[in-house]
């Protein structure tokens, strides 16, 4: 079925009304964003220190129940020239993980590794134009750019 232009007259009656969530997984912290149920708009959520990984993965756990999230999108950090380095790897496996714990705690939620090459340097900028000073923007950067790559991916499926 097609409802042509996506103007507020044309959407579906029937939206799937579910929150996404996206995590920029970084070596000392983990930023979380989320959307709207409608899948319009990326929001920071928080940042989360690493503390472990099971401590991490409890916290995601809960966020995903207490905002009942119905998908989480991975920062995925290919290098420019698309090739897997390292720190890809290191995602691929925490998103494998989590995706097991999800399953393990009888929560359905799928787990999207999304491109997140430049989100960082665009969450910098962001905030830079926002007139943050550096000290700020070191301690909200990792969850502006969850919601840069959040952003991103809501944009590219177009609800």
């Amino acid at each position: 079925m097609s409802w042509g232009k996506k103007t507020p007259l044309a959407l579906p009656l029937e939206v799937d009304l579910m929150r996404v969530m996206a995590l920029d997984v970084g070596h000392k912290r983990i930023g979380v964003a989320l959307s709207d149920p409608g899948q319009v708009l990326a929001s920071t959520l928080q940042v989360i220190e690493r503390k472990g990984q099971q401590r991490d993965l409890a916290t995601v756990i809960q966020l995903v129940r207490e905002h009942e999230v119905g998908k989480i999108i991975v920062g995925y950090p290919r290098s420019l020239n698309g090739t897997v380095g390292r720190q890809a790897k290191i995602v691929e496996r925490y998103a494998a993980v989590l995706e097991k714990k999800l399953r393990d705690s009888s929560l359905d939620v799928p787990v999207i590794l999304w491109d997140e090459r430049f989100s960082t340097v665009v969450a910098d900028r962001l905030m830079a134009e926002a007139g943050r000073k550096s000290r700020e923007r070191r301690k909200r950067i990792d969850a502006v750019a969850a919601a840069v790559i959040l952003q991103d991916y809501l944009d590219a499926i177009g609800v």
